[in-house]
């Protein structure tokens, strides 16, 4: 069975002369989380405008659910929540107010509008606030309305840009936590410039950069890209550095405190054994031997430099 609700194919788009977005390809499933990562302008709001029909490609074809955007845009809109970086809001309405409204512009059967407005606030959590007018929310709450437009016809995908911009720490955890409960019965597609919101939130992650596809895995082989080559090394009776530095396929030796060192060594070596056999037998009282895995900004800072440039 397939399970497919995107398939995005040889997707290019330009503005003037200038490509936004070079020869885009990828597909994604029924349920989960997916990070579209990306620095500003890299070809993410353009992708996700595209996907959802917002703009019409220079080349390329994009399905949703089985229906061609271009052939048949308003089924395949009808499969679609989007909420664009800036919210949709009207300001001066109530939450229902603005949600039944909503409800009726998905053509939602007009005596099934009542329910869907219910479940969509209780969902996101806004179902108290039904009667207050969204000027008068929060910046975590009017985010939670927009989302809850998004997802008020129970579409199959939802797409969310940048939907943590500006929230303080607390709304960030809220909304990211909102985003999983959604994501375990719909595909979401999370799209951000900060790399731990995408950590924290996505089970898989496509990046984008310059207006090329340069990753798409799991979020567990993004943070493992670059190969780790330094150990973090804590001794009750450390040894000299220049005692360390022997050791083959040692290459560095850097002392942190009295007792701690971070130690690296050769790429696609394994000194771990070396040292706890040294430690043993020269008596340094080994405490602690943590492999450091390299941090989002290295991978992707090496990522983005891995952009050829396409005619």
């Amino acid at each position: 069975m397939d399970n497919t609700i995107v398939k995005i194919s040889h997707l290019w788009h330009r503005y003037g002369t200038a490509w936004a977005i070079q020869d885009i390809d990828f597909e994604i499933n029924e349920f989960g989380v997916l990070g579209l990562l990306g620095s500003n302008g890299a070809g993410k709001s353009t992708t996700m405008n595209i996907m959802c029909g917002v703009l019409n490609q220079v080349k390329g074809n994009v399905t949703i659910g089985g229906f061609d955007m271009r052939e048949n845009s308003i089924e395949a809109k009808k499969l679609i929540g989007f909420l664009p970086q800036n919210a949709p809001l009207y300001l001066d309405l109530t939450v229902n107010e603005y949600l039944t409204q909503c409800a009726h512009l998905r053509l939602i059967p007009r005596k099934e509008v009542e329910k869907a407005v219910d479940r969509a606030m209780a969902k996101c959590g806004v179902a108290h606030f039904r009667n207050r007018l969204i000027s008068n929310l929060s910046g975590g709450y009017k985010q939670r309305v927009g989302i809850a437009q998004a997802i008020i016809h129970e579409p199959k995908l939802v797409v969310l840009d940048e939907p943590t911009n500006g929230l303080d720490p607390n709304q960030i955890l809220e909304v990211r936590k909102l985003i999983k409960e959604i994501g375990e019965e719909k595909a979401v597609i999370f799209s951000s410039h900060i790399l731990s919101e995408v950590q924290a939130t996505c089970e898989q992650v496509k990046m984008i950069e310059n207006g090329l596809m340069v990753f798409e895995d799991s979020m567990d082989a993004f943070n493992n890209y670059i190969e780790p080559d330094s150990l973090l090394m804590r001794m009750e009776n450390p040894p000299l550095p220049e005692v360390l530095e022997v050791i083959p396929n040692i290459t560095g030796v850097e002392v942190l405190s009295a007792k701690q060192f971070r130690v690296r060594f050769s790429p696609s070596t394994f000194v771990s054994e070396q040292l706890i056999e040294a430690s043993v037998s020269a008596g340094w009282r080994l405490q602690e031997l943590t492999l450091e895995k390299s941090s989002l900004d290295q991978i992707f800072a090496q990522l983005s430099n891995k952009t050829p440039n396409k005619k």
